[in-house]
């Protein structure tokens, strides 16, 4: 073997170096007092798309290249769980009506399945480029999303062999709401669901998902949809508890899902079912509340239990049009009780487990190399100056893209 050849074969490596905090989340670190593994005056390597070490700036081994951080914050990448980013048309005219007074329902789903099933792939396609786009510029370095705007078994299939093209972590949700030609069937409507939709769409997702509320489908509905999807080797996740109480979060445990997401109104047995599965995640969404003048979920006593809390966009065009995990961050913070340590570690490693990642979430050796450098010397600015583009520069998967 020739050296150029070794040469070729060695991936390029990098120091991050002068990073004033950096954010781990790295159990070897975490103490009670340093819960998220923070290192002061830090550095990390990265060979290929990979951490290969992390430490103290002045111990930083040798690479081939090299950042200064200039004592900056140093954080994983967010890992945005619950979006759904394949969609057309615009609802601006809905939000602005609900501002004025009109409550958000389910409905409002409907007016953008007829946008997105007249949209062409390529439209549809660049739809998702521009939005996964967006939120990489401000942080975000794994995102999830759902079909869910088609409701016809080709637009469902379609819209999620789109979404592959783009991510890893898509989501069948053909059960997002009963489709309109199914108004006076829903039976029918589920039957498909399970059936034939679900034999096209299987191969190109990883989970399936139902919104579980009065509007949508019922428990025995959810069940069915998400027990069809584990039989084909689809993961489970639940939209639950948004609107109202309900069976959601307590069939999200159940069937050992992935994750109960908004979990806005809960009871108290919905919170200890949640406490006694660790394995399925809280994911909370803000920006819905945000968007719909509606009430926060509680994330204190969420956390207080000793559930596992995720946050995420749930970026869509009716209830939460938003691509910034920073904002969601801040809005947790001001408004649900969570502290900027939590809400931070929720956005990031939270994040990862509500898509049972162990490769993203946390900045260890071994890790994916998903890397945000903010323009700040702590994460907590993120809460602290919200609506601030704080963002300097991010790596994913080990390149730098921002």
């Amino acid at each position: 073997m020739t050296s150029s050849s070794v040469r070729h074969s060695t991936p390029h490596s990098t120091a991050i170096t002068r990073i004033g905090s950096l954010l781990t989340n790295d159990p070897s670190l975490r103490t009670p007092d340093n819960p998220l593994g923070l290192l002061q005056d830090a550095a990390v390597v990265i060979e290929g798309d990979r951490v290969v070490w992390t430490g103290t700036s002045s111990k930083a081994p040798a690479t081939d290249s090299h950042h200064d951080a200039g004592g900056r914050a140093l954080l994983p990448g967010f890992v945005d769980s619950h979006a759904h980013l394949v969609f057309a048309g615009d609802r601006t005219a809905e939000f602005h009506a609900r501002m004025s007074g009109r409550p958000y329902t389910a409905g409002g789903i409907r007016t953008t399945v007829a946008a997105t099933r007249a949209a062409s792939d390529a439209e549809l396609s660049a739809n998702v480029a521009r939005y996964l786009a967006e939120a990489l510029r401000q942080g975000t370095t794994t995102q999830e999303t759902k079909s869910g705007y088609g409701l016809t078994t080709h637009d469902e299939a379609r819209a999620l062999r789109i979404a592959a093209g783009h991510t890893d972590e898509v989501t069948y949700l053909g059960a997002h709401v009963v489709a309109p030609e199914f108004a006076d069937d829903p039976a029918a409507y589920v039957a498909l669901v399970t059936g034939d939709m679900l034999d096209a769409c299987a191969p190109h997702a990883r989970w399936i998902d139902v919104f579980c509320e009065r509007g949508a489908f019922d428990g025995d509905q959810a069940r069915a949809v998400l027990t069809a999807g584990a039989a084909r080797g689809l993961i489970p996740r639940v939209h639950a508890n948004q609107l109202s109480h309900g069976p959601g979060v307590r069939l999200a445990v159940e069937l050992d899902a992935a994750s109960a997401d908004h979990c806005t109104h809960l009871t108290d047995a919905d919170v200890d079912a949640l406490a006694s599965a660790p394995r399925t995640v809280a994911t909370l969404l803000p920006g819905a509340e945000f968007s719909t003048r509606a009430v926060y979920p509680d994330a204190r006593r969420l956390l207080d239990a000793g559930v596992t809390v995720a946050l995420s966009t749930d970026c869509n065009p009716g209830s939460s049009f938003t691509s910034s995990m920073a904002f969601c961050v801040a809005v947790a913070v001001r408004d649900m009780g969570m502290t900027p340590d939590e809400a931070v570690v929720a956005a990031t490693l939270g994040g990862a487990r509500a898509l049972r990642r162990t490769d993203v979430g946390a900045i260890v050796p071994g890790a994916r190399a998903d890397l945000h450098l903010l323009d700040a010397p702590s994460h907590v600015h993120l809460a602290y100056r919200p609506g601030v583009p704080l963002t300097a520069a991010v790596w994913q998967a080990g390149e730098k893209r921002v």
